[in-house]
This record gives C-alpha cells, sequence and structure tokens, in this order.
C-alpha cells in the first residue's frame, strides 16, 4: 500500500484523532485508567508515542526490538523507555515455547536447542520439545547471546476498545484513515450531534466485545457447549447488540445441526428471534420426528412471514409436511412465467464468463447489452435516495468512515426513514427524477455508498439507463428493495440490454450448463412476472469444437 510520505508521522496523526475523537464523544464510557491514557499520551516524545502506534496497528502483541525499524523513530530502546516507565509496554515478557516459535528463526532455535535437530523442520521440532519444555521464560533466559529484545504490548484491549468506540464495529480499522488520506475513499460527511455515537453506555461497549470473543472462539472451533455457556442467555435490549447475539445464536445452533445434535440445536434456535431461526426450528422439528409441531409452526410462520425469504420457504416445507401428515397440501408459490432464451454458443476459448459470452452474443449497436447483475439497479437507487441513505438519524453515523448507515441490516431501516425514501421515490411521479440522479451522479462522484458502484456506472450507461427504464418500474423495483435491504439488492438478473431508440429494455438472468435460479433470483422473477417488468431467463449450452 502506498503511503503518504509526505507525513511520516501520519499514522501517529490519525491515531490522535482518535483519541481526541473518543474523548469527545464518548469521554463518559471510558473509565479512570483509560481516561488517564488520553492525557497522558500526548505528553510523551512524539518517537516514543509512534512506537507504540506502530505496535498497536500491528499484529499480534509480541515484538522483537531488532524488527521495529522506523527512520522516523530512530532507536527503539530509546522510544521505548517512556512507554516501559508507563506499563504501556513489558521489556521483558515471559515467552512460552509457541510464543518463541514464532518469534526466531530456525537458525536461532538451534542455537537454544539441540543442534542435531537441524534435519527437523520448525514445526516438528516444536511438537519435540513441547513436554520438557513447559515453562516460560524471558528472552534472555531462553536465549543469552541473541541480543535482542521483545517488547510485549500492554494496552491491546484498550486500543482494540478505542477501535471499536470510533468504527462502531470489529471490521473497519486503521488503514482507512490511510485510504481517506490518499483519496482512494471518500465519504459522505455527515454532521454528528451528541446523539450520533455507536454506543450509549460503556455495558454495550463490553457487550460487543464480549460477542466479538464468543464469535472469535466460534470461529476458532471451541467446543460449542462451552461457547453457548458464555452466550448471554437474556436477549439485549439494544436492538443492534441483539441483531449480533440473534446471528452467532443461528451459526451455533446451525452447527450443532451438522453435528446431529438437534435437540440441542432446537433449543437454541427456539429461543432466538434472528431471521431464519425460526425456519431452522421448523426443519429441526422435522428431522426429529416432530411433523405435527413442525406444521403448527409452520403454518404460524405462513401467517405472519418475518421476510419473502421465510414465505418462499414455507411453499416448500408446508406441502412436504402435510403430505407426511395425510393432508391436503397447499400449493406452491414463487413460480414465473418468464420469457426463455436458449443459447448454443461456441465453448470460448479463455475463461469467459458465460454472462460475458451472452452478452457478446446479443449485444447490437442498436440494442447494446449490459453485463451489470445487481449493480445498475442498486447505483440509481442510490443516487436517487442519497440524501435519505446519509439522513444524520441517530445512531447511524457515528465517524467520517461511513459508506452506509450503521443500521441499514436492521428491520427498522426503512421505517426511520419512510418520509425521507418516500420523498425520494416521489421524483419518480414525474420528469424530475432525471436531474435528480444525473446531479447527484455529477456532485457525489467517487464518495463511498454502499448502493453506488462507481467503477460500473458511467456516463453513456447512466444515460441509456435513464432513456430506457420507465419511472413507474424504477419505482417498484426500489420499493421492493426497501422492503427488506438485506435480502433485495441481490437477486436481480446478470444483463441488462437496452433500445434506446425505442426507449425500451429488458433484464436477463443468465444460467450456464448445470447451473440453477438461486432462491433470491426467483423471487425476484416472480416480482418482475408479477409486476409486468420485462426479464428473460437465458439458458446456455456450450457446442463443443468438431474433432
Amino acid at each position: 500500500m502506498r503511503q503518504p510520505l509526505e507525513n511520516p508521522f501520519y499514522y501517529l496523526d490519525n491515531f490522535e484523532r482518535v483519541l481526541a475523537w473518543v474523548g469527545q464523544h464518548h469521554g463518559d464510557l471510558l473509565d479512570e485508567d483509560e481516561r488517564a491514557f488520553l492525557d497522558a499520551f500526548p505528553q510523551l516524545p512524539r518517537p516514543s508515542r509512534a512506537l507504540l502506534v506502530r505496535m498497536v496497528m500491528r499484529k499480534g502483541e509480541l515484538f522483537r526490538a531488532s524488527k521495529l525499524r522506523y527512520a522516523e523513530i530512530g532507536c527503539v530502546v530509546q522510544a521505548s523507555e517512556p512507554l516501559i516507565a508507563r506499563g504501556w509496554v513489558d521489556p521483558e515478557p515471559a515467552l512460552g515455547l509457541e510464543q518463541l516459535f514464532a518469534l526466531l528463526k530456525k537458525d536461532e532455535l538451534l542455537q537454544v536447542f539441540d543442534s542435531a535437530a537441524a534435519g527437523l523442520r520448525k514445526t516438528e521440532l516444536l511438537e519435540c520439545l513441547r513436554a520438557s519444555h513447559a515453562i516460560a521464560q524471558t528472552l534472555h533466559q531462553w536465549h543469552p547471546a541473541l541480543g535482542d529484545r521483545i517488547f510485549a504490548l500492554r494496552i491491546s484491549a484498550f486500543s482494540e476498545r478505542l477501535r471499536l468506540m470510533f468504527f462502531g464495529n470489529a471490521h473497519q480499522d486503521w488503514s482507512e484513515f490511510v485510504l481517506a488520506d490518499l483519496s482512494i475513499h471518500r465519504y459522505e460527511q455527515v454532521p454528528f450531534s451528541p446523539a450520533s455515537r455507536a454506543f450509549a453506555s460503556r455495558a454495550e461497549v463490553d457487550a460487543y466485545l464480549h460477542l466479538q470473543r464468543c464469535r472469535e472462539r466460534f470461529d476458532a472451533g471451541e467446543s460449542l457447549a462451552e461457547l453457548l455457556a458464555d452466550v448471554p442467555a437474556q436477549a439485549f435490549a439494544n436492538p443492534w447488540l441483539e441483531s449480533r447475539r440473534g446471528k452467532l445464536l443461528l451459526r451455533i445452533g446451525q452447527q450443532l445441526e451438522r453435528q446431529g445434535e438437534f435437540g440441542h440445536a432446537l433449543r437454541v434456535h427456539a429461543g432466538n428471534s434472528y431471521p431464519g431461526a425460526r425456519e431452522r426450528a421448523i426443519r429441526v422439528l422435522e428431522r426429529c420426528g416432530q411433523p405435527e409441531a413442525a406444521l403448527t409452526l409452520a403454518l404460524q410462520a405462513a401467517a405472519a412471514p418475518e421476510s419473502e425469504h421465510e414465505a418462499q420457504q414455507l411453499t416448500r416445507i408446508l406441502p412436504r409436511l402435510q403430505r407426511s401428515l395425510g393432508l391436503q397440501s397447499a400449493a406452491r408459490r414463487y413460480s414465473a412465467t418468464v420469457e426463455r432464451i436458449d443459447l448454443l454458443l461456441p465453448r470460448p476459448a479463455s475463461a469467459v464468463r458465460v454472462e460475458q459470452a451472452v452478452r457478446v452474443h446479443l449485444s447490437t449497436a442498436d440494442a447494446p447489452v449490459h453485463y451489470v447483475e445487481n449493480t445498475l439497479l442498486g447505483s440509481l437507487f442510490g443516487l436517487l435516495c442519497w440524501d435519505a441513505l446519509f439522513a444524520p438519524l441517530p445512531g447511524a453515523f457515528f465517524h467520517p468512515f461511513h459508506w452506509a448507515p450503521a443500521d441499514l441490516d436492521r428491520p427498522d431501516f426503512h421505517q426511520r426513514r419512510a418520509e425521507l425514501f418516500a420523498g425520494c421515490l416521489a421524483h419518480l411521479d414525474g420528469d424530475g427524477y432525471r436531474e435528480c440522479i444525473r446531479r447527484t451522479f455529477s456532485a457525489k462522484y467517487g464518495v463511498h455508498n454502499a448502493f453506488v458502484s462507481w467503477g460500473m456506472l458511467d456516463e453513456a450507461l447512466l444515460q441509456q439507463a435513464l432513456d430506457c427504464l420507465p419511472a413507474a418500474h424504477l419505482k417498484l423495483i426500489f420499493q421492493r428493495m426497501l422492503a427488506d435491504i438485506g435480502s433485495n439488492r441481490s437477486g436481480l438478473p446478470d444483463l441488462i440490454q437496452f433500445w434506446p431508440a425505442e426507449r425500451r429494455y429488458r433484464m436477463i438472468e443468465v444460467k450456464g450448463p448445470g447451473d440453477r435460479l438461486q432462491d433470491n433470483q426467483l423471487r425476484w422473477l416472480a416480482f418482475a412476472d408479477e409486476h409486468g417488468l420485462p426479464v428473460s431467463v437465458c439458458y446456455v449450452q456450450w457446442a463443443e469444437s468438431a474433432a
């Protein structure tokens, strides 16, 4: 990655920006030691501050002094002294055998242990020594002649808390600053209010961090019984935290299913309100030989489905359950009578995607075809509804690096902005939407937006889309997207063909040999069929070359 070399301390400036932000917006969520850190850090010499930040932004907590080479810092041993005095860095941590192996090269290890083991690989040597070297020691005790030092970072937990309070999530990191400084990423500038922060209390920060640890333990394959004992049993009042808890429980329940522990899985799913858990509970009841209970729950779900996805799944589950109980089965839904295109195309000589092969085959000068998948219609939605998406609602934006509201995937996302979105979509009732979209395209070009694909959308494609896509069709599509952002942003057809002279279009879903329509695609096709949107499904077979 390139770096803004004109300021060699760019990373320190960014870290101090986070400290100032957290102190201003989250000061009441810090304990005494954390507030003391914010007060003391600016008083240290700049090389010392820079060294600490370098370690914070690197992976792990243990660092060899000889590997911390930074021209702007100079002597790291000297720079470390104020950090050691504060207790933020430990200069002589006890190292277990695995930690030692992670820090030292093989030739260095052979100076510590029997050189006769030179023929072993590093991992093999570690296994040979594990049982006889169980006691942790300092590097000097392990290898007195090495002449190096190990620094152990002792503020990792606090730095993670800082990052979480600033970004409000665990996936964004310090690189966001660099990407913004280099103008690789540009972000919408949203005004902040006292209510614009991710967490309302320290307990919520603690809960998020705890759930994150649980998620990491799940990913590491830890015992599910031990993990479940640590997942909070009671639902959180905070919808955002409860969503994270529910998603983790859903994954744990699904893993229990894979392990054949259906009774345990059922208990996990039954107490979980996260989307998808009820469907899993129905399926588990069916697999456990309880079709009556499964049917009762399925009928309850069918009376008030939580989403189109659940309703679609129930059209498959209910007839099967009813047949198993000797009952008359309900008719299945989600069938669509759309135009079918069958193509026999020469197999491409190179690794050309089937969608691109169909695009080239169908495209003409008068009727160009574009490979857009979900990006074009999503981009038009993002451009038309830009102001609603970036409205400064409480809890939606709380740092300068948002490309979407923090509550985008929450069930009440649309409800909280219903009037704003209604105002945006009202442009589609007249001709004003074209100017609105063009104006936003020009004013916001390149600004990060979760819906707008700048790499795909250029002025020529935008013009064709505005000329050929009827406003009424766009309104239908955008309303469906808003009904379930999480599910309905995907599944749109792969290709779109325009007839600019006739101001019409069609969408084309492409399926190669052996491929089949996915559930979200079937739902979009059914919607298009119901509302008269022009859509086709193109099935491709390859014509083998003559021998």
